[in-house]
């Protein structure tokens, strides 16, 4: 899951981003403001937004709607210290305020958690196919699946979100560090070597192509 704060100063991401990972694989990228924020969001795909509350509702307003007319599946979340304003920040189109522990990255990631749970797991069990993915393991009807690095990570990410379909550019958005680097056939190699390892034990394929949109996980 890619994530960007918005307001957050660095050392306080880096805390924060060690509390989301025991709940999620995750990548945080930091913009400095709302300004800043667009730029990211611009070339990147988000599947969650938090926000330090600027008090400037203009700007808040227009970000926001550029955010969800991208992905209307983003969730934002913000946090904020007037307790008051939080019927109009939700009338903004804001999926959960946060307030009074904004100072406390471990309960801003639990409410994270229960935003996101969906796509929080340490395993996919599916019949006799398990997928750890706390230990980056796969077994099948007791039988050891070898999967490492990124193959592994596209394999897990397409099964916590089983039957949605994604592109090539949100795989990479989801995985890289630095996307704007990484070729759509990086995804199309590790897509084509899980497809061959799974298939050698399984029998069948779980990643499936949807012609012009992309790939999906289906057992």
């Amino acid at each position: 899951m890619r994530i960007l704060t918005v307001g957050f100063d660095d050392d306080y991401v880096k805390e924060l981003e060690k509390e989301l990972e025991k709940y999620f694989i995750c990548i945080v990228d930091n913009a400095k403001d709302m300004y800043d924020a667009t730029n990211f969001t611009d070339f990147r795909h988000y599947e969650l937004v938090i926000i330090v509350d600027e008090g400037v509702k203009f700007s808040l307003e227009r970000y926001v709607n550029e955010v969800k007319k991208k992905k209307s599946e983003t969730k934002i979340l913000i946090l904020t210290d007037n307790v008051k304003n939080q019927k109009e920040l939700f009338d903004l189109g804001i999926d959960d305020v946060i307030t009074h522990h904004t100072e406390h990255p471990d309960l801003i990631a639990a409410r994270v958690l229960s935003n996101m749970r969906h796509l929080f797991g340490t395993q996919v069990n599916i019949d006799k196919l398990v997928i750890d993915i706390a230990n980056k393991k796969i077994e099948f009807d007791e039988k050891i699946v070898s999967l490492n690095g990124k193959t592994f990570d596209i394999l897990a990410y397409l099964a916590l979100r089983k039957q949605r379909v994604f592109s090539k550019d949100e795989i990479i958005n989801a995985l890289w560090e630095e996307p704007e680097y990484v070729s759509d056939n990086t995804v199309e190699v590790a897509i084509n070597q899980i497809r061959k390892r799974l298939k050698s034990i399984l029998g069948f394929q779980v990643i499936h192509t949807v012609r012009r949109r992309g790939y999906k996980f289906s057992y």
